[in-house]
């Protein structure tokens, strides 16, 4: 995301939980939720959630892994750049 890098498999995690919570309550508002507040949030996000714009980053990197033979293709070597 921008200039930040993340493994696959953290990012996996993070969609994961976010989910999670959206399936806990569906009529509930998500604004008011945040991975940071999740105790097995990735050690590598930690930073992120020290950052204004954590939620803004959060939601970018849980659509990344949407597509999920797109992000296959990118955790290749070949393709350094996508998540």
């Amino acid at each position: 995301d921008g200039d930040l890098k993340f493994s696959l498999e953290s990012v996996k995690k993070l969609k994961e939980l976010m989910d999670e919570n959206r399936h806990i309550n569906p009529r509930m508002v998500v604004s008011s939720y945040s991975p940071c507040d999740e105790k097995d949030l990735p050690e590598e996000f930690q930073s992120v959630c020290k950052r204004e714009d954590a939620s803004m980053i959060f939601e970018r990197l849980s659509l990344a892994v949407q597509e999920g033979d797109l992000c296959e293709i990118c955790a290749n070597a070949a393709c350094a750049g996508c998540v």
